[in-house]
């Protein structure tokens, strides 16, 4: 959606380098349960979520001073699909109702520290950078989709190669909301032809964690110039004839911070994400 706001260009952030041990999604991998995944990122474990403590719910993280707050929220509710809000904290806060006994400042396998909208860290743990007046937001992410795509017969390329999604800012601006704005970032799977219906339905029905895609085929619609350079994530090697596929991603949020530099944020680093104790079925609408 256009509107009359200048936005300030984003551009993409390298990630630092792993210091810790990587998550390696194996079998082991995908039976742990959310409170054992949590425990481990608490230790120091550190990597892409995508298959993690397979069918439950996991959550992008965003978390703002309280006087940002409101107009993160109104983000949120303006732009539903990249934004899902799944929980909201209490200011200062670091639990959700979303997992028992979780810790939000040391329990996601990476995070970034945002000042006035320039990256300025990605440590393992943010008590040292937390503030009484923070307001965390958990939003859908697309990962939880995956149980679903999986059962359709649909093939996820990055896992099977032991990736992190790809992700690209888009020239898709989403609505304002007071002094947020900023363009949509997407997550992308190359998807043979014979499963995009599959695919379309299937994500359809979990609108709570983005819903179906965004646009299907040629990336130059959306501004995306080369899908082996993507500005998150890690590329993807397609298979012959597959299509890519786009949806909105949480990690539109980063782009707003990055594009509106409010003076201090806190996120989840793209792709490792926060394992809840939901089940993902229980955001399928029926």
């Amino acid at each position: 959606m256009k509107h009359s706001h200048p936005v300030a260009p984003v551009a993409p952030v390298a990630p630092v380098a792993a210091d810790r041990p990587v998550v390696l999604v194996d079998e082991q991998a995908h039976a742990w349960s959310p409170r054992t995944a949590r425990s481990r990122f608490r230790q120091g474990l550190t990597g892409p979520t995508a298959g993690v403590a397979a069918g439950h719910t996991q959550a992008n993280l965003i978390a703002v001073p309280a006087d940002w707050a409101y107009d993160m929220l109104l983000f949120c509710t303006r732009n539903p699909q990249p934004c899902p809000v799944l929980d909201v904290t209490d200011a200062g806060s670091w639990t959700t109702a979303l997992a028992d006994g979780a810790d939000l400042r040391t329990d996601l396998p990476r995070y970034r520290v945002w000042r006035d909208g320039e990256l300025v860290e990605e440590p393992t743990d943010v008590r040292a950078h937390w503030r009484d007046d923070l307001v965390s937001f958990l939003i859908g992410c697309s990962f939880t989709f995956e149980w679903a795509l999986s059962a359709a017969g649909v093939p996820i390329r990055h896992v099977e190669q032991g990736r992190n999604v790809p992700m690209f800012v888009t020239t898709r601006q989403c609505r304002p909301a007071g002094r947020l704005r900023g363009p949509m970032v997407v997550s992308m799977r190359p998807v043979p032809p014979a499963h995009l219906d599959a695919a379309i339905r299937e994500t359809g029905l979990l609108p709570a964690v983005h819903g179906s895609p965004v646009h299907c085929g040629d990336p130059s619609a959306l501004g995306i110039g080369d899908l082996g350079r993507p500005d998150f994530g890690d590329p993807v090697q397609a298979q012959p004839g597959d299509i890519p596929v786009f949806w909105a991603c949480g990690v539109t949020p980063q782009a707003a911070v990055m594009a509106s530099r409010p003076p201090f944020a806190l996120t989840h680093a793209p792709g490792q994400m926060f394992l809840t104790d939901a089940r993902d079925e229980q955001y399928r609408v029926v």
